[in-house]
C-alpha cells in the first residue's frame, strides 16, 4: 500500500493507458468510425444499431491483444490503465436522448474482453487500473466521456447512483484479481460539476468499492476534475480512508497559451515547473498523485478540441530538429513524472497519431526502449 503523506523518491508505477480499446474515441481510431456521422461510442452504437456487434467485437480482438502485454512487460513497463464505460456489464443502465429509440444501444460482451484483460496482465506481472472513463449523461462533454457536447452525468440522481453502482460491480467481480492494483471513480469530470458534488460521489464510490476491495489490496483513485489540488485539502485522509491516489493529467496543447509556446516553453513547463508541482501537490494533499494521462502531443487538431492554428511549438524546424524536440520533451515530461508516485501514458496504440501511440513514440526512439 502506498505510503501516504509522502513524496515517492521514484515513480512506482510506469505505466500506458489503454485508450481506444473498451471505449472508442473517434480521433484514436477513425477508420471505425468512417462513413457514419457518429462522434462518440454512443452514436456510433446508435447509428450502426443490428451491425455494431460484429464490428466492435472484430476491434476489441484485434486492437490490443495478448501480445500486447507482453511487449509491454518486456520493454520495462508495469502498469496499464483500462477505461471503461458505465455499460461495461450491459442493461440495465439510464436512458439518453442520444441513444434514440433504442434503450439500450451498446454492445454486450465487454465485460469478457475486461476478464481476459486482467488475467493477460497476471500473467505478465503487469498491475491494472480500472478507469470509470465514461458515466452515464457524460462528466465532461468530450468523446472520451461517452457522448461529445454534453455534460449531464450530475444532472440526474440516477446517473450517479447508476456509476456507483458500476464500480461496487467492478470491485466485487475483480476482488480477487492479483492483476488489480487500483480503480479509478470519475475520469475528467468538468469544472461545470460543483466541486462539494464531486466529493459526495467520491465518498460514495469510496465506500462502494471497500465493501469488496479492502485497502491492502486495493487503490481507490480519484481525479482532480481540472480544479486546483487545494480544494481537495483535507479530503480522503487516513485513517478513515486508506490507500487513496489522487490523479492529475497532464497535457500542453489544449490551452492557448501553451499552444502559443516554442519548445523551449514547453521543456520548461514540462521539466521545471511539472517537477515542482509534484513536490507541491503530494506534500500539500497527503496523497500519493499519479499523472494518468500525458502525451507528446503539441497539436490538438486531430483530438478536435482546438480550432487551430497548430504546432507553433515545432514551427520553422527541419526534420532533425523535429527529432530532437519530441526527445527532449519527451525526457522533460518523464524526468518530471518520475517524482510523483506513478504516470500513464495516453496511449498504447492511435491509428494515425504518432505523437499519442507509445508503440511508435518508442519505435521512433522519442521515448526510451526500455523503462527500466
Amino acid at each position: 500500500m502506498p505510503n501516504q503523506g509522502t513524496v515517492p523518491p521514484r515513480a512506482c508505477l510506469r505505466g500506458v493507458n489503454l485508450g481506444g480499446w473498451l471505449l472508442l474515441e473517434k480521433w484514436m481510431t477513425p477508420s471505425l468510425f468512417q462513413g457514419l456521422a457518429a462522434a462518440d461510442e454512443t452514436t456510433w452504437c446508435a447509428e450502426l444499431g443490428g451491425d455494431a456487434p460484429a464490428r466492435l467485437r472484430a476491434h476489441w480482438t484485434h486492437f490490443i491483444t495478448r501480445e500486447d502485454f507482453a511487449w509491454l512487460k518486456e520493454v520495462g513497463i508495469n502498469a496499464v490503465r483500462i477505461p471503461l464505460g458505465h455499460w461495461i456489464f450491459g442493461p440495465p443502465y439510464p436512458y439518453h436522448a442520444a441513444y434514440g429509440t433504442a434503450p439500450h444501444p451498446f454492445v454486450e460482451g465487454g465485460i469478457d474482453i475486461l476478464d481476459r484483460a486482467l488475467d493477460w496482465a497476471e500473467a505478465h506481472g503487469l498491475r491494472v487500473i480500472l478507469d470509470l472513463h465514461a458515466a452515464p449523461g457524460c462528466q465532461n462533454g468530450f468523446d472520451n466521456g461517452g457522448i461529445r457536447d454534453v455534460c449531464e452525468w450530475h444532472t440526474r440522481e440516477e446517473y450517479l447512483d447508476h456509476s456507483v453502482a458500476v464500480l461496487g460491480r467492478i470491485a466485487e467481480r475483480y476482488r480477487s484479481a492479483s492483476a488489480l492494483y487500483g480503480i479509478e471513480l470519475l475520469n475528467e469530470p468538468q469544472t461545470l460539476i460543483p466541486t462539494d458534488l464531486l466529493k459526495r460521489y467520491y465518498l460514495r464510490a469510496y465506500d462502494a468499492i471497500r465493501k469488496h476491495c479492502p485497502p491492502q489490496k486495493v487503490a481507490i483513485v480519484f481525479h482532480d476534475g481540472f480544479r486546483s489540488h487545494r480544494e481537495y485539502l483535507g479530503f480522503m485522509q487516513p485513517p478513515d480512508y486508506e490507500n487513496v491516489l489522487f490523479d492529475v493529467h497532464r497535457y500542453q496543447c489544449f490551452e492557448e497559451s501553451e499552444i502559443e509556446m516554442d519548445i523551449h516553453g514547453h521543456l520548461n513547463l514540462a521539466g521545471n515547473l511539472r517537477r515542482k508541482d509534484a513536490g507541491t501537490i503530494q506534500q500539500e494533499l497527503g496523497l500519493p498523485t499519479i499523472v494518468g494521462e500525458w502525451s507528446l502531443g503539441f497539436d490538438p487538431e486531430f483530438v478536435s478540441l482546438w480550432p487551430g492554428p497548430f504546432d507553433h511549438a515545432l514551427r520553422n524546424m527541419d526534420t532533425f530538429q523535429t527529432e530532437i524536440a519530441y526527445r527532449a520533451y519527451a525526457s522533460a515530461q518523464l524526468l518530471a513524472f518520475e517524482h510523483y508516485h506513478g504516470w500513464f501514458f495516453w496511449s498504447y496504440r492511435t491509428e494515425r497519431t504518432p505523437e499519442w501511440c507509445f508503440r511508435e513514440c518508442v519505435a521512433r526512439g522519442w521515448l526510451p526502449s526500455r523503462f527500466q
